[in-house]
């Protein structure tokens, strides 16, 4: 009977290093038909052939290969460190590192689990115990402050947009009670500047008036007309019955009296200011030169003396320097109404 022959060792995988240890050594190894011990007996199994035997041929090499190129690779290259975090700090992993088992840190470990890693001594007292639910608290609580500095910029904004638009409208306000006070500062200013007007108009047509009564205005000053030398009408012509009496109008002294050609019977009273009244036409006179007369005296009678058409007076009004102007804006000049 024939016995199976020991099958080759295969090379050792371990060398031994520079520190004296061993360190496991991949080397690139292909089985082939002579080098596998082949099973005889009962047990042995039929030898494969084609393509199962080549799969398992190729997987193998292809597995050593692999090996033995990582390893070849791993051994080619620099060391490369590798920084730890520092898990010390961890509940109960620092006493697990330093290996005192049995410590206090056991209790530290049991009370304090690796669910609570993160939370803050302040959560801890309001009983947190899981890390995650802190977190989730801690963005609410950050949610919760930012929606809180929203709105209070928004309330700020608002108050700003209110305060600004109630300046506004203040401001408006005041404008309109300016407006309003200089209106009534310049209608009170008017009223008093009439009423100054009217007072002084009362007081000076107290100390004037009317040259005769029972008239009718029949010429005006400037009027145009052939009838008149000068081609214009010089006076005022107050058509009034013959007998008619003539007023001074205004105290002075009678500059002259007599007959004055084209205009008949003419009496001239000068008043203080220079100014000189004509009054022509008279049918009669009651003054001489140098009298003096007061406001309302009678100095004659309205007739229809020199270049008439019929009895009126004809009431002239000259300035100091002898200049002619209307007698009917002088008289309303002085209160007087016509």
């Amino acid at each position: 009977m024939a016995s199976n022959q020991p099958a080759p060792e295969a090379p050792s995988p371990f060398r031994t290093d520079a520190f004296g240890g061993e360190e496991r050594v991949w080397e690139e190894w292909n089985p082939t038909e002579e080098s596998i011990r082949p099973v005889r007996g009962r047990h042995r199994v039929a030898k494969q052939r084609g393509l199962a035997r080549s799969s398992t041929v190729l997987g193998v090499g292809v597995i050593a290969a692999v090996g033995a190129g990582g390893m070849a690779t791993a051994q080619s290259k620099p060391p490369v460190s590798i920084s730890l975090p520092d898990v010390s700090s961890l509940p109960g992993v620092g006493a697990f590192m330093s290996g005192d088992a049995g410590t206090a840190d056991e209790t530290v470990t049991a009370a304090a689990p690796l669910t609570t890693a993160g939370i803050t001594a302040a959560e801890a007292e309001q009983g947190t115990t899981d890390a995650g639910e802190a977190l989730r608290a801690r963005i609410l609580q950050q949610a919760e402050q930012q929606q809180a500095g929203a709105d209070a910029e928004a309330r700020a904004a608002q108050e700003k947009a209110a305060a600004e638009e109630a300046a506004a409208r203040a401001a408006k306000e005041q404008s309109k009670a300016e407006a309003e006070a200089a209106a009534e500062k310049k209608a009170a200013e008017e009223a008093a500047k009439k009423k100054a007007e009217a007072e002084r108009l009362a007081k000076l047509a107290a100390s004037y008036a009317l040259p005769t009564s029972s008239y009718t205005i029949t010429s005006t000053y400037g009027q145009a007309g052939s009838m008149w030398s000068s081609g214009h009408h010089t006076g005022l012509d107050f058509a009034a019955p013959t007998g008619t009496p003539v007023k001074a109008v205004h105290g002075g002294t009678v500059k002259s009296a007599g007959w004055s050609g084209s205009y008949g019977y003419r009496t001239v009273l000068e008043l203080e200011d220079g100014t000189e009244i004509w009054y022509c036409h008279q049918s009669s006179m009651d003054v001489t030169a140098g009298q003096t007369v007061g406001t309302g005296d009678t100095i004659g009678r309205v007739g229809a003396t020199g270049n008439v058409t019929g009895p009126h007076l004809h009431l002239e009004v000259h300035t100091a320097d002898g200049s002619g102007i209307d007698p009917m804006s002088w008289l309303r000049g002085k209160g007087l109404s016509i």
